[in-house]
């Protein structure tokens, strides 16, 4: 970083510009902060000091003379309150591409009493609510904003929107509402009815069980019911499926199945080969007695 030093004025190219106004250029010289401009002696009609890294315009000596300002590409975020009394003469002044953010923080430029010619652009405060209006309403004798020309029909919507002090205040209150990094933003709640069910991915038994249930359905509006289910992962909820207690259920389902198909077996022998079982076991019953004796 450079200071803005005495010497650094007395070097700097000083000009007379197109609309012959003698100009100081002070550019580019990344200079953190305005001082020493008393040594200027009050002798040029612009001073020129873009791109530079100027945070506040502010200590200003008294130029009476000063009628132009450039303070693009720079990092500006206040400005001196009382920058009127300092700059009585000032009728042109560019802050394109600053760090300007709400609208009251162009407040001061009011205390200027000349300033027709006014550039905010690529300062995040034009793209607050109302932001041209407040400007017209707060800076009277602006004629032109942004490169536009103020409109009689626009200082007539600017006072009437900031007609009271109320109004005025709270589009400065709008303007102030930032957002906090880390901060979570709110979100209005969806209503239960209109939340979207998670998808539930269906285990292996849980495809047989709803397959299974397929098959037994009665209706065809049943069936395309859980063909749907089957597709979407999303497992209806009068179908309990896939729990200790089901799968339990199920396997004494199957051994109560083996049992009865057992018995149905046994029903479906020949009746006549009973006695014969029977006279194959008594034969066995006495073979053992008889190695045991």
């Amino acid at each position: 970083m450079v200071r803005l030093t005495a010497d650094l004025i007395w070097k700097s190219s000083h000009f007379f510009n197109a609309i012959r106004e003698r100009e100081l250029d002070l550019r580019g010289n990344k200079i953190p902060v305005i001082e020493n401009l008393g040594a200027t002696e009050d002798q040029f009609d612009c001073i020129d000091l873009s791109d530079n890294e100027i945070v506040k315009l502010e200590n200003f000596p008294y130029l009476s003379r000063l009628g132009t300002l450039f303070m693009n590409n720079n990092r500006i975020t206040r400005i001196n309150p009382k920058i009127g009394e300092f700059l009585p003469k000032l009728h042109s002044l560019v802050l394109t591409n600053n760090r300007l953010t709400n609208l009251v923080e162009i407040d001061p430029l009011a205390s200027l009493p000349k300033l027709q010619f006014l550039s905010l652009l690529d300062n995040n405060i034009t793209k607050k609510p109302n932001y041209r209006l407040y400007v017209i309403h707060k800076l009277k004798s602006l004629r032109l904003l942004d490169f536009k020309k103020v409109k009689h029909k626009e200082r007539i919507e600017a006072q009437n929107l900031f007609s009271s002090q109320e109004a005025e205040e709270q589009a400065k209150k709008e303007s102030a509402k930032t957002f906090v990094p880390g901060e979570i933003p709110s979100t209005p709640e969806i209503p239960k009815e209109e939340q979207t069910p998670k998808a539930v991915v269906p285990t292996p038994e849980q495809i047989i069980a709803i397959k299974a249930a397929i098959v037994n359905s009665q209706t065809l509006e049943e069936v395309a019911r859980l063909e749907k289910a089957l597709k979407s992962g999303q497992l209806p909820a009068d179908l309990k499926i896939g729990d200790g207690d089901t799968m339990k259920n199920n396997e004494a389902a199957k051994e109560d199945k083996m049992v009865t198909d057992e018995e149905n077996e046994a029903n479906d022998e020949p009746k006549d080969a009973e006695p014969e079982q029977k006279n194959n076991e008594s034969a066995d019953m006495e073979q053992v007695v008889n190695i045991l004796h």
